[in-house]
């Protein structure tokens, strides 16, 4: 095993930092596990956060030692369909649904010398992120991840995310 600062490294990861000098691929070990929603929010341009999923999100992020990943975030308020069947909801029932849900899979890495992750979405539940790449910047500590995406919305806030890690 190689070693860098505070972490040790597996074959295939120190050949990486080997011939990279990093330790940014996608089987970053410090990302590695399940990770619980702490929070959905957004910054307005105010510089004050609102919540982006309601009063009560929920959320898991799991990325493996290949850096695979798949997110999950929802409202946790967000209406049931009356009926119990998604071909029969009504108007109302699936704006919720739609818009008190954000998902997608692909593979996640680390960009260092920039502080992002990069996401490579394969799948999502908004159709017009496949196969794009996304990168927001982020904290990392031991317990917590949190990110932002780099650019804001229309209305001029940014999503935040943060994330809790399970043990």
């Amino acid at each position: 095993m190689t070693s860098i600062p505070g972490r040790r490294l597996g074959a295939g990861l120190a050949l990486a930092v080997a011939l990279t000098g990093t330790a940014a691929t996608a089987a970053e070990p410090a990302l590695t596990g399940t990770w619980t929603l702490a929070a959905a929010d957004r910054l307005k341009p105010d510089g004050t956060r609102a919540r982006d999923y309601g009063q009560h999100p929920k959320g898991r992020l799991i990325i493996d030692a290949q850096g695979r990943y798949s997110l999950q975030i929802f409202d946790g308020d967000r209406p049931r369909i009356a009926s119990g069947d998604k071909a029969t909801a009504t108007p109302a029932e699936l704006t919720g649904a739609v818009m008190g849900s954000s998902t997608h899979y692909g593979t996640v890495a680390v960009d260092k010398a920039a502080n992002v992750l990069v996401f490579r979405i394969e799948g999502a539940s908004f159709a017009n992120w496949e196969g794009t790449e996304q990168r927001r910047k982020y904290v990392l500590t031991t317990d917590t991840l949190s990110y932002q995406v780099p650019t804001p919305r229309p209305d001029g806030s940014i999503p935040i995310s943060e994330w809790r890690r399970e043990k």
